[in-house]
This record gives structure tokens, sequence and C-alpha cells, in this order.
């Protein structure tokens, strides 16, 4: 067991915590209240390699492993999550899922933009009726030969107003049930895909969440992900890994709920001394602390699994569901310390604690962690 970064790993992590500091910081609280997309953050995130983490050099990408994504993620998370849950999904569900499954074609035509940020990609697996419940996909690809139709409705689709490639899940056949859902490569433009208004959310607002529909929409063969009937494994495969993604997420915005409370019980002073001198407060820092360390240690581990090739289901489980209460956890006692000025924005926490929540709801539920960890520790 080693605990220690590489000095490649420290670099990495302090580069993204430059660039948060430096980038990130100054116009988030305006993003948030506006719900501005960081269009020319994305930018500068491609250019640092930061929308192709893992992704193989040859088709653009950093060539990093899972641990490096974790650290890059936590330092983007602690000032910014509506930033970082776009490279989230561009890293963990659209680039992985293509430079795995897709077709050397797909991975030149797609990937290489996916991956420098010249393109940004929205995974589409969510509808009104099929958030958690994956088999119930009510949007259908009917096979034409040549060609599938698509048509259907896909709702809370990050960066879905921004996106330039949509990894899309359908039904092509519904007698066989997941058997018969398929993942289709959907480019923005195309004749019938038409894009909903934007959701005026409670948290990570800088976010572009959208409705996406389809009607009609002609998805050349060639841009079905693997083989007919692939797109539920897919699909499953590819959340395992984003669930790292997210895990990162909510210890980042722990991270920096945390560090914010901790220098503000520093300078705030009541009753003649420093605030972080009074139990009450002391103990809520210790708190912070150590939950905050279980969770980095849980969410490390799901990334070195994946690293080393071992089974990560389980233990991406484990860290999306823990790091998301502890998230949730932090950012309420974040607020709590600063008082009345943590419930003012320019003190940041509030926003962390609304950015917090989604972390327990986005790519499965805690719920749905808790069915997948029960289901694999009751197997043994």
């Amino acid at each position: 067991m080693d605990f220690n970064l590489t000095e490649e790993h420290m670099m990495i992590r302090d580069a993204a915590r430059d660039f948060a500091q430096t980038e990130l910081l100054p116009g988030v609280i305006e993003r948030d209240n506006k719900q501005e997309f960081p269009q020319d953050l994305v930018k500068k995130m491609g250019e640092l390699g930061f929308m192709g983490i893992m992704v193989d050099p040859k088709y653009g990408g950093s060539g990093m492993d899972a641990i490096s994504y974790v650290l890059i993620m936590e330092e983007l998370s602690k000032i910014d999550a509506s930033a970082s849950v776009i490279v989230s999904v561009n890293n963990s569900l659209v680039c992985y899922g293509l430079e795995s499954y897709g077709s050397e074609e797909q991975k030149q035509k797609y990937l290489t933009k996916l991956a420098t940020g010249e393109f940004v990609g929205a995974f589409c697996l969510s509808e009104p009726e099929a958030g958690s419940d994956a088999t119930s996909q009510k949007t259908t690809a009917i096979d034409k030969g040549d060609h599938y139709v698509l048509n259907g409705t896909k709702n809370w689709i990050t960066s879905g107003g921004r996106a330039d490639v949509y990894l899309v899940i359908a039904q092509t056949d519904k007698d066989k049930g997941h058997h018969g859902i398929n993942a289709f490569i959907v480019e923005k433009g195309m004749p019938g895909f038409d894009v909903g208004p934007k959701e005026d959310k409670l948290g990570i607002r800088g976010s572009d969440t959208h409705t996406l529909q389809f009607n009609d929409v002609k998805v050349p063969k060639e841009n079905r992900i693997g083989a007919d009937g692939f797109g539920f494994k897919f699909a499953m495969k590819t959340l395992s890994g984003g669930r790292i993604g997210i895990a990162a997420q909510a210890l980042g915005i722990a991270s920096g709920a945390y560090e914010l409370a901790k220098k503000y019980s520093k300078e705030r002073k009541a009753f003649g001394t420093e605030i972080c001198n009074h139990q009450a407060i002391a103990f809520k820092i210790a708190d912070m602390a150590t939950e905050i360390e279980a969770a980095r240690m849980l969410v490390m581990k799901a990334a070195w699994d994946k690293d080393q090739g071992n089974n990560y289901d389980m233990s991406s489980a484990m860290a999306k569901l823990y790091a998301s209460k502890v998230a949730m956890d932090t950012t309420v006692e974040a607020v709590q310390v600063h008082g009345g000025n943590g419930f003012v924005k320019e003190y940041h926490v509030e926003r962390l604690m609304r950015d917090a929540k989604i972390t327990q709801i986005y790519e499965g539920t805690s719920e749905i962690q808790k069915i997948v960890i029960s289901r694999g520790v009751l197997r043994d």
C-alpha cells in the first residue's frame, strides 16, 4: 500500500489547482447568478488536456491515468462544480465510451475533437420515465437498413444545449428487453433533433442542462456503437466510470467548503477569541476533515481499481455514495460555521451547498448505489 502521490501526480494536481484559482474563481459567482455556460473556460480546459484526460495521445488525449483524473476533478470542483461536471461527462461518459467501444472510424471522426475540447460531448440516457430504471427506454431507434430513425425525449442532459456530439441510448427491439437497446452517436444539427429550454436549477447553474427531442432523426448505421443490442451494457459500463468522476466532484465540493470554513473560523471572532477556539466549531472542523479524508480514500481506491484493470463497479458506487453524503454534510456545516455570512453569495459556501445536492442524484442516485453495493456484497 502506497499513499504517496507521484511527482507527476502532484504536478497535475497543482496545475489544476492553479487553473481553478486563477481562471475559474474570478467569475464563478456571476456565472452561477446568470446560469452562464463557461464556453471560453471549456476551451482553455481543452488546451490544458482536461477534456481528454485519460484518452490515448494518438486520439488527441492526455494519456493520463484515473488517479490524475480524480485529482483534476477535485481541484476544479473546489471552485466551480459547473465547470467540473462538463469535464466529468466529457471524460467519463463520452470519451471513455467512444475510446473503449467505438469503431476506429468513430474515434477518428469524433474522439479526436472531443479529447482536445474542440467538441463538447453529452450522454443521453435519462428520460421522463427512465432515469434510475435505465431498462425502460421509451426513445426508439427503428432499423431502416442503412440507417436508424430515432424518436423520443431525453431530459436532464448535461451540456445539452452546447454539445456537438451526443451519445443517445434508445430501444431498437422492445421484445428483447435490455438486449434490444442500442447506443448511437448523434450530431448537433441533424434534422429533427431539437434542444428544449434550459433547466432553471438549484445548483451547478453554469452547467447547461436541457431536454432533447428526437423527431424522425435519421442516424447512419455507422453511428451505432458496438454490436446490435450492446446499448444497455455500454451505458452501465460507462456509468461505472462516471461515478468515479462524480465522486471526485463531490470530494472537491466538500474540500472547498471545508477550506473556506477553516479559514473563516480563524478570522471570525466571537466572545473575545477566534471562533475556531470554541469547541463547538473546532469539533465541526474535525468532523469535516475526518469525513473528507475517508471519502478521499474511497475515491482514490476506485480510481486505482480502474487503473489496475480491476472490476470497479462496487468501489465506484461506494465512492460516489459516501463522497456525495460527505459533500452534503460538509457544505451544510460550512454554512453553519459562517453563520449569517454563510447565507450570502460572496462567501461561496451557499453555492457549494446547492451544488453538493446533485452529486447524490445524477449518474445514479444514492439509492441506486446501494443497490449496486448490496448486490456485490451479497453475491459473495
